[in-house]
């Protein structure tokens, strides 16, 4: 079941004592489902994604007597908004160059106040009680916004993707799920190839999965050319590991796709590109976003 924000719950609130950088974080999936700090928001009737977060968002700022910053990643616009709403039900949207950079001791206090963890059970309880939409988005919002803070290299950031990853395997989504596990394989390849096997394993899961001959060959080589990097720095270890390097091999055979030695894809390093090409780039924020504007007294949770 989703969970409806109330004021009543106060585990969904920042520390009272809490800096005030501290952000909450909201975020819209493709087909307008709706998450404010982790927790999926009812849409009752016709109620619009953005309505339903500055409703949230007003509640956070009415309880704590204080505005209250949050950021938004709304991929159903492609955007990423950061705003200041205030206990009055207003708010406004500012620039990029507006916001404070988010700095290691700001990220530590705002996952201190929303502990990612906290979230990461929250997922497994939709995901254990079978509720596989609501902990995919959710898992959806949690690595969207510890790539954003964090950047997709980071250990967070990789455990929330491949969590992601698994997820959509279970809904049946191979192609997503063979995406968003291969950028974990590659990244840890990268960066610890002792614990790349596993993640390689992963992909190839799901990749066995696919069904389109060009996505099976694109990926295949891919995965390919990890497992024999792993076996020429004698990572290959576990049986399991091996007859999976060899099934990539055999079907891409079948078809006659393998290639021996593939080269190692270009490399990239910090500032040249995109780590994980596969996110879709969010458009950045700008002043005066009007969806996300609002004057006072406007918000649907006010007391009449």
């Amino acid at each position: 079941m989703s969970n409806e924000l109330t004021p009543r719950d106060k585990g969904n609130l920042p520390a009272l004592g809490a800096p005030p950088l501290i952000r909450l974080d909201a975020y819209v999936a493709e087909d307008g489902s709706t998450v404010v700090n982790g927790h999926l928001l009812e849409m009752g009737g016709m109620r619009q994604p953005n309505e339903a977060i500055l409703d949230a968002i007003a509640m956070f700022a009415r309880t704590l007597g204080a505005p209250v910053a949050a950021t938004v990643i709304d991929r159903s616009v492609m955007q990423v908004a950061r705003l200041r709403v205030h206990p009055d039900g207003s708010s406004r949207t500012i620039a990029d160059d507006e916001d404070l950079p988010p700095g290691r001791e700001r990220t530590a206090a705002e996952e201190a106040a929303f502990p990612p963890l906290a979230r990461v059970e929250r997922i497994i309880q939709h995901a254990q009680r079978e509720e596989l939409h609501a902990a995919f988005v959710l898992a959806s919002a949690l690595r969207e916004h510890l790539t954003l803070r964090r950047g997709a290299e980071d250990e967070l950031s990789l455990e929330a993707r491949a969590i992601e990853a698994y997820l959509a395997y279970l809904r049946g989504d191979y192609m997503l799920s063979t995406v968003l596990a291969l950028t974990v394989a590659r990244i840890r390849c990268r960066t610890d190839l002792n614990r790349a096997a596993p993640e390689v394993a992963r992909a190839t899961a799901a990749w066995q999965r696919l069904l389109d001959e060009r996505q099976v060959t694109t990926r295949g080589q891919e995965l390919q050319h990890m497992w024999e990097r792993l076996a020429a720095e004698g990572l290959l270890l576990e049986p399991s590991h091996q007859a999976m390097a060899q099934a990539v091999r055999s079907r891409l055979e079948r078809h006659g796709q393998a290639v021996a030695g593939l080269p190692a894809p270009p490399a990239v390093t910090a500032g040249e590109g995109p780590v994980a090409p596969e996110d879709k780039p969010l458009k950045p924020t700008r002043r005066g976003l009007r969806r996300f504007t609002r004057r006072p007294g406007r918000s649907a949770g006010s007391a009449p």
